[in-house]
């Protein structure tokens, strides 16, 4: 290892050229490792070439190999560590001179060698003390490395090079068997509580001057930094566990209660910022320390955004905490409604007030008139943006679910009555670009209300012991009075802008919500409703409107009383439609994945709509064989589920029955150009599913159809030969159709053949 030992001789090498210098130093480190591991018998690694080849090379050498080849390894591995420190000086000087360029590079080195050196290879030599002690120095260099001074990105930008490494170390430990886990945790548990500490330093804002100089790229990369903070203090949680919550709850009080030394608000962001990258992403439910944390947010002094963008995260972090303790909302819920009235805090103010109405909505009637109150000031002076607005209706939706009826129609009609009131206004005006707009977020705020106004008893969310604390409800859904208002309101507003797709979609959005929502007591409402549906459709089709007519299809057309309104609506719809296949419907793949979806829809729930006189079973037969060649998955996919579903009706619809018999063939046809090469591979499953209903209800067609298909030349690919395309068509009709599993396999395969691809490596894991 001569190349290690003149280390100490870079050290009058500045700039990049000394990082330069030192990366070819470990290079010819771990090449002679390498060309050492061949005179040993041993695969150099899987590539062969480059730093990563080298050391993927380097590192398939673990414990579990020969023990005394694995010392003779690890000790020449071992001989890295040496030469790595003796580049600390140069590291801290560089540091103190502001060189990023080669602490930049003696970082990279650093990582890479205690990689290569880390404790799988160290565990052949535990009992030899100063390798040990080599290697957690090598360790804290790499802390230094992490904690270097600075403010990343502007003042350095080496530390984020570091963190990869202690997910790898971490994984390293907790990979060994129970003891010896043991015995590394003792040893790196002190090790992680320090870098805890240097992350948050770390991830300290600068001062409020000179974060006032950064450019908005610098501010972006700092964020993106504290995520990746954040998710390696998720990931240190693991080792920790609670102690780790323990001590951040510790360092937060003394800091909050000392008043001889008043602390900065950038300290106490970054420990509540800590504490809320952990409770984001791991059940703190029965941490001891959550209580406390909760008493102690109400005495931060918030005099900045940034903290106070923390605090409202944090708050909404523990919002399931605070549903299993409502007595602590009080603590909190009024730091939210301030911040509500500040567009600065935005995102984290509305965001955390939809959590806490969602976990906690059963323990809010006391605080629901100041919350709609608060809510309806802040939507009143238009102070957040469009999508936090939709959040806040989102939450009040929540909130007045769990109110008495009385209570929710009072709440309901202060809310949505500013909004009525507009809108009947822009209803008599004449139609302008600044009025659609207004519609629109109008429409919008409404829809996103109904998508989460639910007292219709049909929530599965709740535990049943919450069942009790659902309104008893007496009389018609207060949620559907309020609609049918709205819905006159509406039938007004379209009157003029019928033709208009946005508006038309923004209507349909409210009442898809609404009967996803309201379920069955949505029933009044569904005479008036297809009705209007009949009329946006045949004026302007849409695919929303489709999406609707499927959703009233699935929740209503199994009902006597309301078939024949639905019934009207599909047959308008299919009419309409059918007449777009004919005009040309490749500019209209959404509406075509929609129409697949509606007819399979009516299949399922209601195939007697399949035996309407006046529906065109052929047309819509076509119209599905044409859509199988269309080139968006989606759209594919929707037909293949749509004759899924009709061919197993042949038997007890007459008319699917005779359709399918007479065009079955042009279906296989279809389906076999798709398997042949014309569609995606990831779209065969849902072609063996046809062949699979083929072969189950309709055998002794598709045993005459498979074989005329397969006698022409070069279909369904010019690359299968007549015997391959035999012993496929052999295999699909033998006994093994039964199997859908096996006919997914024989579809799997013959694609292979027919794209050129049976037998390459490309498509080993297909």
């Amino acid at each position: 290892m001569a190349g290690c030992s003149s280390a100490s001789g870079t050290a009058s090498l500045q700039g990049p050229w000394a990082a330069f210098h030192l990366g070819c130093l470990l290079l010819v480190a771990l090449v002679t490792i390498t060309y050492r591991q061949r005179l040993e018998g041993r695969s150099p690694g899987r590539a062969s070439g480059g730093m990563d080849a080298v050391a993927a090379g380097a590192g398939e050498v673990m414990p579990g190999t020969d023990s005394g080849c694995a010392c003779r390894y690890v000790n020449t591995l071992l001989k890295l560590i040496p030469p790595v420190l003796g580049l600390q000086e140069q590291l801290r000087q560089a540091v103190q001179s502001g060189d990023m360029e080669t602490s930049h590079g003696i970082c990279r080195i650093a990582v890479l060698g205690a990689a290569h050196c880390s404790p799988h290879a160290a565990l052949a030599l535990l009992d030899q003390v100063e390798h040990w002690q080599s290697f957690l120095a090598l360790v804290n260099m790499i802390m230094f490395c992490t904690g270097i001074p600075g403010h990343y990105p502007v003042n350095e930008t080496t530390s984020s090079l570091t963190l990869t490494f202690w997910y790898t170390l971490q994984d390293d430990i907790l990979s060994f068997e129970p003891d010896k886990q043991a015995v590394y945790q003792q040893v790196y548990r002190p090790v992680y509580f320090q870098l805890v500490d240097v992350l948050l330093h770390k991830a300290q804002f600068p001062s409020d001057e000179e974060y006032g100089f950064w450019s908005s790229d610098e501010k972006e990369q700092f964020r993106i930094y504290r995520v990746d903070i954040s998710d390696t203090l998720m990931y240190v949680y693991e080792m920790l566990g609670a102690e780790l919550l323990s001590s951040l709850y510790d360092k937060l009080g003394r800091l909050l209660t000392n008043t001889e030394q008043p602390s900065t608000w950038q300290h106490t962001e970054a420990l509540l910022y800590g504490f809320q990258s952990i409770a984001e992403t791991i059940d703190v439910n029965y941490s001891d320390v959550v209580p406390g944390l909760i008493g102690l947010i109400p005495r931060i002094s918030i005099s900045n955004v940034q903290l106070a963008d923390t605090v409202m995260f944090t708050i909404g972090a523990l919002s399931e905490w605070l549903a299993d303790h409502p007595v602590m909302i009080n603590n909190v819920l009024p730091l939210v409604l301030q911040a509500l009235g500040n567009p600065e805090l935005s995102i984290s103010s509305v965001s955390t007030l939809k959590k806490i109405c969602r976990e906690c909505k059963y323990d809010l009637p006391p605080y629901a008139a100041n919350i709609v109150a608060v809510s309806q000031e802040v939507l009143m002076k238009q102070i957040h943006k469009t999508s936090q607005c939709m959040w806040l209706m989102q939450a009040l939706g929540f909130l007045l679910s769990a109110l008495q009826v009385e209570e929710i129609l009072k709440n309901l009609h202060s809310l949505i009555t500013p909004y009525i009131q507009q809108l009947e206004k822009l209803a008599d005006e004449t139609p302008n670009p600044s009025n659609k707009l207004a519609i629109i977020h109008i429409l919008g705020l409404l829809s996103n209300l109904f998508t989460t106004l639910d007292i219709s008893h049909h929530d599965d969310d709740h535990e049943s012991t919450e069942v009790k604390k659902l309104p008893v409800q007496q009389g018609p859904n207060p949620v559907v009075v309020v609609l049918q208002q709205v819905f006159q309101l509406i039938q007004k507003v379209l009157s003029k802008w019928l033709n208009d797709a946005q508006v038309v979609e923004s209507v349909c959005a409210i009442f898809e919500k609404s009967v996803k929502t309201l379920l069955d007591d949505f029933a009044p409402m569904v005479p008036q409703l297809c009705e209007m549906l009949g009329q946006m459709y045949s004026t302007i089709p849409q695919a929303s409107a489709i999406d609707l007519t499927r959703q009233l299809v699935h929740i209503f057309a199994h009902e006597p009383a309301h078939f024949p309104p639905i019934k009207a609506l599909f047959l308008l719809v299919t009419s309409v439609t059918l007449t777009l296949f004919q005009q040309g419907p490749r500019d209209h793949p959404d509406i075509v994945d929609s129409f697949m979806q509606l007819l399979a829809q009516a299949l399922k729930r209601k195939p007697d709509l399949f035996l309407c006189s006046n529906l065109d079973v052929k047309a819509v037969f076509q119209c599905g064989v044409l859509s199988l060649k269309f080139p968006e998955a989606p759209t594919v996919k929707a037909s293949c589920g749509f004759f899924t579903e009709l061919l197993p009706r042949c038997g007890e619809i007459a008319p699917v029955g005779q359709v399918v018999h007479e065009n079955g063939k042009v279906l296989l046809q279809a389906v076999l150009e798709g398997i042949g090469g014309q569609a995606s591979r990831s779209l065969m499953d849902h072609f063996a599913e046809i062949l699979f209903a083929l072969n189950k209800h309709c055998f002794s067609y598709l045993s005459v159809w498979i074989k005329e298909a397969m006698q022409q030349d070069g279909f369904p690919s010019a690359r299968v030969s007549p015997e391959q395309k035999e012993t496929f068509s052999q295999q699909i009709l033998s006994r093994e159709r039964v199997n859908k599993r096996r006919v997914k396999e024989m579809v799997k395969e013959f694609t292979l053949l027919c794209r050129g691809l049976h037998g390459t490596e490309y498509t080993a894991d297909y």
